[in-house]
Order: structure tokens, then C-alpha cells, then sequence
């Protein structure tokens, strides 16, 4: 008989980029509950003490990192500081993300850079690093945080759903790339989602029951750990046949 599906991560190691709130504060302690030990890629450094103290508390190793993903000298001697103290990466999360909104004839360049580095820069770059180090390891799982603003438009979001959409793209060239190495490369993308980020929007109840409504299946805002769930499985090795794949996590949106 075949080996039932295995979802742990046990002796693992991982690396989070944007950990230190919302999406990737839930998805850092999610690895932690699954076995894995998390190297928590931050902004500022300074932000991540009390969760690495709540991963320790769990049993699992924490490493706070200063990697500002604007800046590719923060991403490499972050990921080389992960790699110091693990020995390994087998899972990276491209979670770290944003961008400016405005009417596309009023986005500047300033306004475009910003995006395009946060997103679509930003995630080639940090799994170009990584993706070096597992090609060495001989295997990985790579994450990357697309939206469903890749797959639907969404007024005043252009650039910022043109890095998302490029995100998917980029997973499934890297997938067709690194397949070789035994690396899988996948993506999630979510809908709107409750965390710091989104939260002065959605305190709006006009725009609150319009992305309820839009959610046309479940009708519902998501919380964190819908998409950490998610995470988890694509990082386990239940999904070692999945990569080159965007799961959308939108409750139904795109379905309608």
C-alpha cells in the first residue's frame, strides 16, 4: 500500500518574508504548529521579538531577520543568515507585498516602482537566492503570495493587479525551471482578507457588503489562517505532484 498523505513538517526549515503581521505573522506560527522551524523575514528587525517568543514557545527554533525587500542586499544576507543558522531552507513563503492604489491615469512612477519592486521584484529575487541554495539541497518548496486581484480587476488596483498577475506567471516559469531540482513552485491567492493591512477599507460597510457580496460562495470575509492553511498544505509533502499551480483562496469570487 501506498504512504498515507503526510501534512507534517517536522525538522524543516523555513523562511517568511513580511512575518511580522497579518498574512505572514498567521503562516510563520502555522509552519511552527506543523513542525517547522521559521526564520522571520522583517522590515525592522525590532517588530519580531514576541513572535519569535510565541514559535519558541512551541517547541520550534525562531530567527528574526532584518530584510526590507526593497532593498536586494536585505534579501540576500537574510536568506545567507537563515542558512547559516539552519543549514537549510526547505520552504521559502514570498509573502512580503503592497503597493499604491489610484485611478491608472494618475499612477506615477514613483507609484509603479514602488509596486512592481514590492511584489513581482521582490519575490523573483528572494527565489532566485533561495531557489540557488535548494537546487543544492536537491529539493524545496517555494510559496508565493499572488491575489485574486491577478484574475478579476479591480478599480483603482491596476498595478497592483498586474504584479499579482505576473506573481502567477512567475510561479509556473519557475515550477517548469526547477522541476529538475526536485523544487516545487506554487502560489496562493486571496481574496480580502481581515489584518491590518486591509482593515481601514473594510471598516467601510458600503465597501464591506460589496466584497461580501462579491465573495459569492461563502459570503464571507477571510481570516488569516484560510490562507495559512493553504500554505501549510502546498509545504507539506501531501502536495509534492502540485507546482506551477495559483490556489485561489476567494470564497467564491472568481467563481461567479
Amino acid at each position: 500500500m501506498n504512504e498515507f498523505p503526510r501534512f507534517d513538517l517536522t525538522g524543516q526549515a523555513a523562511l517568511v518574508t513580511g512575518a511580522a503581521r497579518g498574512l505572514g505573522r498567521a503562516i510563520s506560527i502555522a509552519l511552527a504548529h506543523a513542525g517547522a522551524d521559521v526564520a522571520l523575514g522583517l522590515r525592522d528587525v525590532n517588530t519580531g521579538a514576541e513572535l519569535a517568543r510565541e514559535i519558541q514557545a512551541m517547541g520550534r527554533k525562531a530567527l528574526p531577520l532584518q530584510m526590507d525587500v526593497l532593498h536586494l542586499d536585505q534579501i540576500t544576507r537574510a536568506i545567507d543568515e537563515a542558512v547559516a543558522r539552519f543549514g537549510r531552507l526547505d520552504i521559502l513563503i514570498n509573502n512580503a507585498g503592497g503597493g499604491t492604489t489610484g485611478l491608472a491615469e494618475d499612477v506615477t512612477e514613483q507609484d509603479y516602482d514602488l509596486t512592481m519592486t514590492l511584489n513581482a521584484k521582490a519575490t523573483f529575487f528572494a527565489s532566485q537566492a533561495v531557489g540557488r541554495v535548494m537546487m543544492r539541497q536537491k529539493g524545496g518548496r517555494i510559496i508565493n503570495l499572488s491575489s485574486q486581484a491577478g484574475s478579476v480587476a479591480l478599480p483603482t488596483e491596476s498595478v497592483y493587479c498586474m504584479s499579482k498577475a505576473a506573481i502567477s506567471h512567475l510561479t509556473k516559469c519557475l515550477a517548469v525551471e526547477w522541476g529538475k531540482h526536485n523544487i516545487t513552485v506554487n502560489a496562493v491567492a486571496p481574496t480580502f482578507i481581515t489584518t491590518p493591512g486591509t482593515d481601514e477599507a473594510l471598516a467601510d460597510p458600503v465597501f464591506r457588503a460589496d466584497v461580501i457580496e462579491r465573495i459569492a460562495g461563502l459570503h464571507r470575509i477571510g481570516e488569516p489562517m484560510d490562507v495559512a492553511g493553504a500554505v501549510v498544505f502546498l509545504a507539506s509533502p501531501a502536495a509534492s505532484l502540485i507546482t506551477g499551480h495559483t490556489i485561489l483562496i476567494d470564497g467564491g469570487w472568481t467563481a461567479r
